[in-house]
């Protein structure tokens, strides 16, 4: 029996428009007015605005959540239902709403306070590497202090974080491909949103968790797992962790997984994992028009 995996991405996958097609569906309509009540702003709003308003921090990941939690409640109305779930950093809050961990209103909100507390975090910075020496890469890492390798998602693609001089030091010594400076506010998935971690921990504190439905891969460990306290714990080191996607998309054949699909705008999951597993199927859910037909 075929095994499917869900996927859904995170912060860089956002674009002006995106979820138009959503906007003005009943099933949607009420999700759309929930978040408003909840984030004080509209979703449609911002995702439309020509500012370019959905790129910055504090508005991407709640349209994000709320945009690819709405996708998956309609490829599960289409009768679609994944064997498991994973997400790419803020990925992961939609992959346990899909997998019944709490409640869209309750991952909402600790987006919310997520996007606020790393919105704010101004004293870093992260950079894109591709095709470079991964010997050489840790070499430096291993050297130069106050900065970590933050998203490992495969072979040929990494992402450091830290601080701005600390970041600069690896890139002027590293070669690569290509190199480039991310456009974030902070130093994400680093020792450095520690503070912002500590503050994020009383809100997660306060969220009841349930034993998932399907399995989840967690960004900071992918052994899959559904127990609620374990789901927990790996969702609170996530700010200042890794995210091991190179090592999540591996262990998907591992699982007997055979079809992975990217439930949200753009494709970039899917080139990511492309790289890594070539064999699997993989497919596409960014539109209405993309949803399984019955």
């Amino acid at each position: 029996m075929t095994k499917t995996a869900w996927v859904f991405p995170g912060q860089g996958s956002q674009a002006i428009g995106m979820g138009t097609d959503l906007f003005e569906l009943p099933e949607a309509k009420a999700m759309f007015e929930q978040a408003e009540q909840i984030l004080g702003w509209s979703i449609p709003g911002i995702c439309q605005h020509p500012e370019d308003k959905v790129s910055r921090t504090l508005y991407t990941q709640p349209c994000l959540y709320v945009i690819e939690s709405i996708l998956a409640d309609l490829a599960r109305a289409h009768g679609q239902n994944p064997d498991f779930v994973a997400g790419h950093s803020l990925g992961e809050y939609v992959a346990l709403y899909v997998a019944g961990v709490f409640t869209f209103e309750a991952g909402l909100r600790l987006i919310k306070q997520r996007a606020e507390l790393m919105d704010q975090a101004s004293d870093g910075m992260m950079a894109a590497l591709l095709g470079f020496n991964q010997e050489q890469l840790e070499q430096q890492l291993q050297q130069t202090p106050d900065v970590v390798l933050a998203n490992d998602n495969n072979a040929g693609q990494v992402v450091i974080s830290g601080t701005p001089a600390g970041v600069e030091t690896v890139l002027s010594q590293v070669k690569a491909k290509r190199a480039l400076k991310l456009n974030v506010s902070g130093a994400f998935h680093s020792p450095l949103m520690a503070p912002a971690a500590a503050a994020f921990q009383t809100m997660l504190d306060s969220v009841v968790f349930h034993d998932a439905r399907m399995l989840v891969l967690s960004n900071v460990d992918p052994a899959p797992s559904s127990d609620a306290a374990i789901l927990k714990s790996r969702l609170a080191q996530q700010m200042t962790g890794k995210v091991r996607w190179r090592e999540i998309s591996l262990r998907l054949p591992d699982e007997g997984v055979s079809r992975v699909v990217e439930i949200g705008p753009g494709k970039v999951l899917t080139g990511v994992i492309k790289r890594t597993c070539p064999n699997l199927v993989l497919e596409n859910i960014g539109s209405v028009a993309e949803l399984p037909q019955l």
